[in-house]
């Protein structure tokens, strides 16, 4: 569709979140058109922090590939129609088994993503994680996402973890459902479309940044209405007359390394509620994780935004799946970018799938209509390749047979 009738039909599309899935899927039917779009609604540095990773953007690429190499072998001569998608996970009923995975400073490429994310998500009730570096309270999105709001931690090290522990204290208080302590950041890395694009440890757009901003007024305008984004969460441990930079100074100072099974341990005796270790890629982790009361594990490589080399999450996803899938709920994240992908995750072992990346597309293309199209899109879409090879239902998934050339094998004998 040309830009012409695209823009037309944008403007005729009602306010708010998603009411027109016809007319949005034609001229976005998939993530990837989203993205096209994306890079033509935002400022580029924004359209880069969403679609970047470490170095050369090679553990992207790596995740992808890996997806596109999982093939299944259907097997046909039952009725089939189209299969429900809804999974409970720990506890709580979910209409699909995706959720939005924590993302820090998703308003930076849409003021006010965060929070149009949750919105999005529980309307369409399935999971939304904040990510303790982005750009809401955990207060704001308890207000407007209560019953699918997950959080996501880092490691806050000084003062033996008092700002950790105290915002575990907020979060149960404002009724999140899962905790996530990230495991996986023991250092910060380069990323060089974001480094060459004007991003560096502080937000200091120069005059191309705001040269950027100015021709991409609607993007100006939401930044006008919603403020420059901010670490919301930890704001407070600042001070709240400090500036952005102050508070991503402050995080800095306090926050880092990798939270020690010790330190999980701690965490686990604190909240009461199910909690989850993201970041993990080896089975005996895994297994140690659940050895601490863990009841859920997060495969994931950080959407190859940390470190280009590490493996693919979804090549050790069914050597994790085998050693923890009887014992705890198994999630994953790294490379989702469609219902397709969601299914073959679930048939190698995952109770349900996350997505980050596209997600920033989504807001990044349609603002706040964004994120609800693209859930739509991903159950759609997942209906249909569950109905194809033959599943009905998301558990039976994992009866299919899967060609998975990039799985990983592991020595069970490590005992670090």
């Amino acid at each position: 569709m040309d830009d012409l009738t695209e823009k037309t039909v944008l403007q005729h599309l009602p306010q708010g979140m998603n009411p027109n899935f016809d007319a949005l899927h034609k001229l976005f039917p998939s993530s990837a058109y989203l993205r096209a779009r994306a890079s033509k609604h935002v400022p580029h540095f924004s359209f880069e922090y969403a679609d970047t990773g470490a170095g050369a953007d090679v553990g992207i690429q790596h995740n992808w590939a890996a997806f596109d190499a999982i093939k299944v072998v259907p097997r046909y001569g039952s009725i089939v129609t189209v299969p429900p998608v809804d999974v409970e996970l720990f506890g709580t009923r979910y209409t699909a088994p995706i959720g939005i995975a924590p993302m820090g400073g998703p308003s930076l490429v849409w003021p006010g993503a965060d929070l149009m994310m949750a919105r999005a998500a529980q309307k369409a009730r399935i999971p939304y994680t904040l990510g303790v570096a982005g750009g809401a309270t955990i207060e704001e999105v308890a207000e407007v996402a209560p019953d699918v709001f997950w959080l996501q931690l880092y490691r806050f090290y000084q003062n033996d973890h008092a700002i950790g522990f105290d915002i575990i204290r907020r979060a149960a208080a404002a009724g999140v459902k899962v905790l996530a302590l990230t495991i996986d950041v023991p250092v910060r890395t380069t990323r060089t479309r974001e480094s060459y694009a004007g991003l560096g440890r502080e937000f200091n757009p120069n005059l191309r940044m705001i040269y950027e901003m100015l021709i991409r007024p609607r993007w100006l305008m939401a930044l006008l209405r919603n403020g420059y984004p901010r670490f919301a969460t930890i704001r407070q441990y600042a001070g709240d007359s400090k500036s952005t930079n102050e508070v991503i100074a402050f995080s800095r100072q306090n926050m880092g390394g990798v939270f020690t099974w010790e330190e999980v341990a701690r965490y686990r005796d604190r909240w009461k509620g199910p909690m989850l270790v993201k970041g993990i890629l080896h089975p005996g982790d895994a297994e140690k994780a659940v050895s601490l009361g863990i009841e859920g594990v997060w495969v994931s490589n950080h959407g190859g935004r940390q470190i280009e080399a590490l493996a693919p999450s979804v090549d050790v996803l069914p050597a994790i799946a085998s050693a923890v899938g009887r014992k705890a709920t198994v999630v994953l994240d790294s490379g989702i970018r469609s219902g397709q992908d969601v299914m073959r995750a679930l048939a190698l072992g995952a109770n349900a799938a996350f997505a980050g990346k596209s997600f920033l597309w989504a807001v990044g293309a349609l603002g706040d209509q964004g994120p609800a199209h693209l859930i739509d899109l991903y159950i759609d879409e997942l209906r249909s390749a569950l109905g194809q090879i033959g599943a009905r239902s998301p558990a039976d998934a994992r009866l299919a047979e899967v060609r998975h050339p990039g799985a990983w094998r592991f020595d069970h004998n490590d005992q670090r």
